[in-house]
């Protein structure tokens, strides 16, 4: 099958399908400057013990170190725009044809693209706060200091570290996912526990992600090319079509 026999496909998927989801990582971001993390070439955390580096018992060890670390590869993800991809699912949202998001993603690209429907499994960049007294800051407030100014206790950020319980979002998006039809995994290598047990709650999956993936075997397509170029054209295909959650 070649790719516009595959692009044809899918959009048959789409319309068949009665509720859609994505599923999003890294590699959804990556057309944006964002380094994913564990490509062969470029990951972020080639090499590097991640679990050492991103947990909260680093944080807790040596936090400044942590955010020393932390906060360069932050700042690239606050200062980045939105890409074809994020672009595309925000459409596909806005024209009824995707429910929803469940995003790896830290960054904030998929507001900023537009869509409204997400859950935020390994949480955001927007705020840090105290685990002590409870006060909430910008996520800039670390770059000035990382400890509380009302008592003192290390400043952490909305995000889930290793060693961190999964957020609400998580659970919710578990229960969705019980009545998704077809699930666009875009962008992930679903490697991470337990976000990698997701997919199997879908009825159907398509995997777009330019590095093989646990679930290819599982998917009834999986597509190598960039997920821009792959949703962009799907679009193309349904933005003038009001879809199943088309809200006027």
């Amino acid at each position: 099958m070649n790719y516009q026999q595959k692009i044809d496909q899918l959009v048959h998927l789409i319309k068949e399908a009665g509720q859609v989801l994505a599923l999003t990582g890294a590699g959804a971001s990556t057309e944006s400057g964002i380094p994913d993390f564990r490509s062969k070439e470029s990951g972020l955390w080639n090499g590097m013990p991640v679990e050492e580096l991103a947990s909260i018992r680093a944080l807790r060890k040596d936090p400044q170190k942590f955010y020393d670390f932390h906060l360069r590869w932050w700042e690239v993800c606050l200062g980045a725009k939105p890409n074809d991809t994020h672009y595309a699912l925000a459409k596909l949202e806005q024209t009824g044809w995707l429910l929803g998001i469940i995003t790896q993603n830290i960054d904030g690209l998929h507001q900023k693209a537009g869509s409204r429907r997400l859950w935020e499994v390994h949480g955001h960049l927007r705020t840090c706060y105290c685990p002590q007294c409870g006060q909430e800051f910008a996520i800039n407030r670390l770059k000035e200091d990382y400890l509380c100014p009302d008592c003192g206790w290390i400043l952490r950020p909305r995000v889930v570290l290793f060693g961190d319980p999964m957020p609400k979002d998580y659970f919710v998006a578990e229960k969705v996912l019980s009545g998704c039809q077809l699930l666009l995994v875009v962008g992930t290598s679903l490697q991470v526990h337990p976000v990698n047990t997701l997919p199997q709650r879908a009825r159907r999956m398509v995997i777009i992600n330019h590095e093989p993936t646990p679930w290819d075997s599982s998917a009834e397509l999986v597509f190598r090319e960039s997920s821009g170029k792959v949703l962009t054209d799907i679009t193309k295909h349904l933005a003038h079509i009001p879809g199943p959650y088309f809200i006027k």
